[in-house]
Formats: C-alpha cells, structure tokens, sequence
C-alpha cells in the first residue's frame, strides 16, 4: 500500500477517462463566519495607492524571525488584513478578496495572536473580511502556549502578530470533493505570500510556519479539527 500522502495524489488526481468520488456534505457552511456576544474592534480603512514598488518588494523578500520590540498600529495591522484576504472587490454578487481562491469559496478563515499592536489588548482574534473587524476571542498572553504548539519556535513570543489560518474544509469540498484538501492547502499559500509582500512593503520581518502540533494550536483558537483546523501560521514584527 502506497504511504498516506501518495495515495491521497493518486486518488484526487483529474483523469479525462476518471470521475471523482463524490463527498457527501450534510451542511453547507456559512460563507463568513461570525461570533456572537464578543468585543468588536472595527479596523482603520487599508490604504490602497501608493507605497513601495513591487518589484522592490519582491527583490527584499525574506523571512524574518528575529523582530524588535516596537508596536506595530493598528493601521499596519489593518492593511496586512486587507493585503491578504480583504475584499477588494464585487462580481455578480460575490465579494472577492486580495488573495485568489478556488472556485472563489474562500475556506479560509484567519485568526489572529495578538502581542505588540496598538490600541489591541493582548488575546487570540478572529478576522471578518466583510466587516473588516476584529472579533476578540480570549485575552490574554498566548506567547509560550503558541510558541510550544510550534515545536518551541521562539519568534511567537516575540512577533508584534501572529496570524493563523484555518480551513473551513466543506465551504470547498461541497464543489470539488476530496480535490480540495489540494486547494486549501494553495490558498493558504497565496494568503501567505500576500503577508510576505505586504510585510515587507510596510517595513516589517515576516515568516511562515509549517511546524505544529496541529490539534494544540485548535485548542488555543478554539476550533475542533475536524469541521475547522488549522493549516499554516506567520509571524510579523518590526525589523531589528
């Protein structure tokens, strides 16, 4: 039998002669997700002319894991939200954002480990693209707590922000089935890459992280890892 990861490619594989099984989804899941009977913190208008050359930015691309101990304002945190998933646009009724997505489903949801910024107090956050909000989910300092789920990556207790995506897995199944896992996991890619730039064009170190223990970063965002788990996080801070 093939090893996990190979067999996954092979069976979601697109044939001309092939059909995908089809995956049964009991829900359809709501386009945003929203929480109820938390603090809101509307976000400052991103702006969106101007700024550092994009060729620029991507020559200076790095990633940063050693940051100093400035804040970052709430403005800066504001335009990397918007960088990577605010909406930028509407077509046919469908509001799209900064970063492409499959089938325009958009499964990925982003929360936020708030340490160094401005006019937020410390705690984990959620993102609503479509109000551009922050949803405060607990208070409180997560430094260690994260820093450990992270096979003890220091950088989180050091970032001005963490941010921390998940994957709403049925917003893209129900279309494409278990070809989506495929999708998730390049969209995420794509968010991420967005953070990098924006990052960089703002002044700030930024770095991505794939190392994990996937189910102790669920429990401190308060998902279930099944419905909703997390798939990819990044720091950003101020330059040292």
């Amino acid at each position: 039998m093939l090893p996990v990861g190979e067999r996954f490619l092979q069976e979601t594989k697109y044939e001309r002669n092939g059909e995908l099984p089809a995956t049964r989804v009991l829900k359809v899941p709501e386009e945003y997700k929203e929480y109820s009977g938390v603090p809101v913190f509307f976000l400052p208008d991103p702006e969106t002319t101007g700024g550092t050359p994009l060729w620029d930015v991507i020559k200076q691309r790095r990633s940063v894991r050693r940051y100093s101990q400035s804040s970052m304002k709430l403005e800066e945190l504001s335009q990397l939200l918007w960088a990577t998933q605010g909406i930028t646009g509407r077509v046919g009724g469908f509001a799209l954002r900064a970063s492409p997505s499959a089938g325009a489903l958009y499964p990925i949801e982003t929360y936020l480990w708030v340490r160094n910024v401005r006019d937020l107090s410390k705690g984990i956050y959620h993102y609503h693209p479509l109000k551009a909000c922050l949803e405060l989910l607990e208070g409180g300092d997560f430094s260690y707590a994260l820093a450990q789920a992270c096979l003890g990556q220091g950088m989180l207790a050091t970032c001005s922000v963490a941010f921390i995506w998940t994957a709403v897995v049925d917003r893209c199944r129900i279309k494409y089935g278990e070809r989506a896992f495929r999708y998730i996991f390049l969209d995420a890619a794509h968010i991420c890459q967005n953070l990098y730039l924006a990052s960089c064009a703002l002044g700030f170190g930024c770095c991505a992280i794939g190392a994990f223990y996937d189910d102790e970063v669920n429990k401190i965002i308060g998902v279930d890892g099944q419905v909703e788990t997390v798939i990819y996080l990044a720091t950003v801070g101020p330059l040292k």
